[in-house]
């Protein structure tokens, strides 16, 4: 194959997680002897996690400008593997020949862990970024049913998961930042309705990016007409922009509807943060709304 386009090996995901590293780094070993000679990361998609992401990186990786990540969309370095060299990072793209191809990964926690976006601006001064927003209510109820059925979490239901939340996430956030080597498994697995304010995520970004290299995608656009959001990113990216073949939705789930109840809950919980979110975009994307109270 020509050029290596990093989506044909992610069945690793499904594997518990020491034998996926060690399956990953065996993958990488021959690559690690030619990593001076690969390219960084042109662009990276930092999440959010639900938000369609991995849709959106596969049809960014069949455009014939773009290669992927190897071996597969998400590389975690920047949250998962600080610890690790830029050789190492640098092994996941290809050989850097001069001209193209456009490369980039996508990992999710990226927008949510709070040392992130500084340490990217570190190693990738000029890297692109997209990150991707969902409706938070129906983002939260999806996170859930995710991690409930790779065996993340042992809450029988969202209700519970909720209630939760606020004592399985107390300090874990003051944790992360005060020590660079903690890992939360709380912060990055149960984080169902932090993870959907995203206003304190996306201002942490644009301290340390300048606003012009992060496109912001409204989720719900991308599902309706992911043609038109693709064309945006191929010009955000600087590419030609060239129609998606297969626009398939990719690492959806099927599962029951939310409680009533439930949802009426989290619209009250998100309304306040999903206005401040508006304002500072300039745009009301739009999310759940409770009914006017008739008086």
């Amino acid at each position: 194959m020509a050029r290596e386009r990093g989506a044909a090996n992610d069945n690793y995901r499904n594997l518990p997680a020491p034998v996926a590293e060690a399956g990953k780094s065996l993958l990488l070993l021959p690559r690690r002897i030619t990593a001076s000679r690969r390219r960084l990361p042109d662009f990276l998609i930092i999440g959010g996690q639900r938000c369609g992401t991995t849709s959106l990186y596969r049809y960014l990786i069949t455009h014939p400008a773009v290669a992927g990540s190897y071996p597969g969309k998400g590389v975690h370095y920047f949250d998962s593997h600080p610890e690790r060299s830029l050789a190492w990072y640098r092994a996941h793209f290809p050989v850097d020949r001069g001209t193209g191809p456009v490369t980039g990964e996508g990992s999710p926690y990226y927008i949510f862990h709070p040392l992130v976006a500084r340490r990217v601006a570190t190693a990738l001064p000029d890297v692109r970024v997209i990150a991707m927003l969902r409706d938070p209510v129906e983002r939260a109820y999806s996170h859930y049913q995710q991690e409930y059925a790779r065996g993340f979490e042992d809450c029988k239901t969202f209700e519970e998961a909720v209630d939760r939340e606020p004592e399985r996430l107390a300090g874990e956030h003051d944790r992360l930042v005060a020590d660079p080597t903690y890992a939360s498994y709380a912060h990055r697995h149960h984080s169902y309705l932090a993870r959907g304010e995203y206003l304190g995520q996306l201002v942490e970004w644009h301290r340390h990016l300048p606003r012009d290299q992060v496109l912001v995608v409204h989720a719900e656009r991308f599902f309706a007409d992911p043609q038109s959001v693709m064309a945006d990113v191929h010009g955000f990216l600087g590419l030609e922009r060239v129609p998606v073949a297969d626009a398939r939705a990719h690492n959806a789930r099927a599962y029951s509807g939310m409680l009533p109840a439930t949802r009426e809950r989290l619209i009250r919980h998100f309304e306040e943060p999903n206005r401040w979110l508006y304002e500072y975009l300039g745009s009301d994307l739009g999310w759940s709304r409770l009914p006017p109270v008739a008086v």
